[in-house]
């Protein structure tokens, strides 16, 4: 195939494949946080780093990451202490970090308005060799959490206190996933953009709960979307020559509406289904299911408490 013989489109259908898997793994917990916009916030912060980067001729990748995870843990605290200013800081960090990338990319001796535009947008013509390698670390340590730890990641997101209760270190595990959605950013700047970002982490997890109401069914669905995006919106833009951030955002956001309307008939049977269930005699659950209240159905063994299996 003619697309695969060019060396950058190699690289960039690499990076897409990455982005595609961790952007979505990351996204479903920010969802279930209600935090759908913390990687907006992220992506604005991490041109900092990248402007960093250029400044002192370093991988601009590597930098942003270093800042991005520095503005994540900066947010997460803000957020947990619940300061009555928090959100006037979290807005003075967003665009203090926007203003600060724009001033160093532009003070830096090989930093330009063009270089700048990539970040912001994705390149797919800019994906170097080492970028490749930065992104693919990043991506194997992304995966490792957000699988390796998942049922614990989930119990912090749906329900701080009764993981608290449990015994669960709520504080760490939330530093943990501000920490990986912000590796995460970096991780797709390349191929979508640190302005797109965050619609990559969200998008494909908000299509896959159209059709889905198991958490581990709506988390391997919305890795499949994510993927699937990334990798036709890749090729489009080589084809089209068209900017592959925007592309693959329109792609997820168009997969989204047609999940919609194609799980309109299902949403309707749940309904008439749940009302007869409430119609029915107050009696014990089933054992074996659980209904999480982010309305994710849970399997758990008929012997275990139905709340355990988010906690374990």
């Amino acid at each position: 195939m003619e697309i695969l013989e060019a060396s950058f489109m190699q690289r960039a259908l690499l990076a897409a494949v990455l982005v595609g898997i961790t952007a979505p793994a990351v996204g479903i917990y920010l969802v279930q946080r209600r935090q759908a916009l913390m990687g907006d916030g992220i992506g604005h912060v991490a041109l900092t780093g990248v402007g960093l980067g250029f400044l002192l001729s370093t991988s601009p990748v590597w930098m942003a990451t270093l800042v991005a995870v520095a503005g994540a843990v900066t947010m997460e605290l803000v957020r947990s202490y619940g300061r009555t200013r928090g959100d006037l800081a979290l807005a003075m960090l967003f665009y203090g970090g926007m203003s600060g990338g724009v001033l160093l990319i532009n003070l830096a001796p090989n930093g330009s308005n063009a270089n700048l535009s990539s970040y912001l947008f994705g390149s797919l013509s800019t994906v170097s060799p080492q970028d490749v390698v930065s992104i693919s670390v990043l991506a194997a340590l992304v995966v490792l959490v957000t699988v390796g730890l998942r049922r614990q990641l989930f119990a912090v997101s749906q329900d701080e206190e009764f993981a608290r209760v449990s015994g669960l270190p709520v504080r760490t595990l939330n530093l943990l996933i501000a920490v990986t959605a912000a590796v995460t950013v970096t991780v797709a700047m390349r191929v979508v953009g640190l302005l797109l970002v965050s619609a990559l982490m969200v998008v494909p997890v908000a299509a896959a709960q159209q059709i889905s109401r198991s958490f581990t069914v709506t988390f391997v669905l919305s890795v499949v979307i994510g993927t699937a995006v990334t990798l036709a919106g890749t090729v489009t833009s080589y084809y089209q020559d068209v900017p592959p951030g925007a592309t693959i955002v329109l792609l997820a956001i168009g997969l989204f509406v047609v999940l919609t309307v194609l799980a309109a008939p299902l949403a309707r049977r749940r309904a008439r289904a749940l009302a007869a269930m409430e119609a029915e005699p107050a009696g014990a659950e089933p054992a074996g299911v659980a209904t999480a209240a982010s309305g994710y159905t849970l399997e758990v063994p008929a012997t275990r408490r139905p709340a355990d299996d988010a906690t374990v």
